[in-house]
């Protein structure tokens, strides 16, 4: 009778806004004595994972390296099939899988969408941090409103709540707070996400599940995590596999303009719709 010995290992990515990770669970079975990886997304989005094997007289259906998309709201996704190359010997398997919320080949699909100002009607405010800030924007294309505390936030697009945090009172200066950082993050349907950050505790209006509509009110303004005073961080996004993110250049509907603008650091923005 073969002997065969699986070493089954984790890694878990995290990047700066958003610490949470996917909640996903690996799994095994046997099948004809092939053992079958597979994986429950429990995510109201895609999650992206690469996976990495090793091992002596083994052979795995999933080539080393390889990315994979499991849809939102999946079970029993298979990964992969392991099984020795020589059924006379036994064999020696480990993997590895590294994952992040999204599908990680997601890009913007119109570089022409309109985003609205996330603020109310007939109310005006500034951006005090623009794209590549000095205090916390550098080499991202983000963008810091002026909100005082309390401030309604509204949708600037619509989609889909995967992930929010609103349990935290705390902040401070430096990155090390960023795990401190209240927020609400949307999925886009071009596979963008939309991010709203600092908001205050208890301060969410929407549920990790729910559909919103662009303009429909999501949360309050607060001073939570890595912030040096109130306001809203907002930024669109999509992952990379190592956590890392590819931030995008949002055009917003403005008083001031008639066309949509891409919002400019010191400037201030009503919005009249």
């Amino acid at each position: 009778m073969n002997n065969k010995i699986i070493y089954l290992l984790f890694f878990i990515p995290l990047f700066i806004f958003s610490q949470e990770s996917p909640d996903i669970k690996f799994d095994k079975y046997l099948e004809n004595k092939t053992n079958v990886i597979t994986v429950d997304n429990n995510e109201f989005c895609p999650v992206s994972i690469e996976y990495e094997y090793s091992g002596e007289n083994v052979k795995s259906s999933l080539a080393n390296k390889s990315i994979v998309i499991v849809p939102a709201n999946t079970k029993k996704f298979i990964i992969s099939k392991i099984d020795n190359q020589d059924k006379l010997k036994p064999y020696k398997f480990s993997y590895n899988v590294f994952y992040v919320f999204g599908d990680i080949n997601a890009k913007p699909t119109d570089s022409e969408e309109v985003y609205w100002l996330p603020y109310s009607t007939n109310t005006s405010q500034s951006i005090y941090q623009g794209y590549n800030g000095n205090f916390s924007h550098q080499n991202t294309y983000s963008l810091d409103f002026s909100h005082k505390s309390g401030t309604e936030i509204l949708a600037a697009r619509s989609g889909k709540v995967i992930i929010t945090k609103s349990d935290s009172n705390q902040s401070c200066l430096t990155k090390d707070c960023a795990k401190l950082n209240n927020k609400v993050i949307i999925l886009h349907d071009d596979g963008t996400f939309a991010e709203y950050v600092h908001l205050k505790k208890d301060g969410i209006a929407v549920h990790k599940g729910d559909d919103v509509k662009q303009g429909q009110l999501i949360g309050y303004s607060g001073n939570t995590g890595w912030s040096k005073g109130p306001h809203l961080h907002f930024s669109v996004f999509t992952n990379k596999i190592d956590g890392e993110r590819t931030y995008y250049k949002t055009k917003f509907r403005v008083k001031e303009s008639p066309t949509p603008v891409y919002l400019q650091e010191k400037k201030t923005y009503t919005r009249n719709y």
